[in-house]
This record gives structure tokens, sequence and C-alpha cells, in this order.
């Protein structure tokens, strides 16, 4: 399954949660939303959204700094 994240496409080889995307790439801590094709999807919802082929996200994290 491809996938476009943060602009940069990633394979994965089963169809996968957000949640589970996260995991894979050692962030689901670090995740402050994702919008799935410019749709957020809600945090509460993440352990059972599963994008689509081809599907764009976007994972934003906040970052401290000053």
């Amino acid at each position: 399954m491809k996938l476009i994240i943060n602009g940069v496409e990633k394979e994965f080889e089963t169809p996968l949660t957000i949640l589970e995307i996260l995991k894979k790439l050692e962030i689901e801590d670090k995740a402050m939303a994702v919008a799935v094709n410019m749709e957020i999807v809600k945090k509460d919802e993440w352990n059972k959204f599963i994008p689509k082929e081809n599907d764009k996200l976007e994972i934003l994290q906040f970052v401290g700094g000053g």
C-alpha cells in the first residue's frame, strides 16, 4: 500500500490504521494532528481510520523552541 506522508512516498505491506502508521514511523507520542487528503482526523479515530491507497497524510508535530 502506497501513501504520501508529509510529501514523501511510503510503502506498507498491508493497510494500516493511522495509529499503526504512527507506531511504524516511531512518532505515535509526538504526533498532535493528522490530516488525510486535507481533512483532519480526530485523535480518537486514529485507531479505526484506515487510509486508502495513494492517500496524502500530513502529520503535524509541535516542536518547542525559542
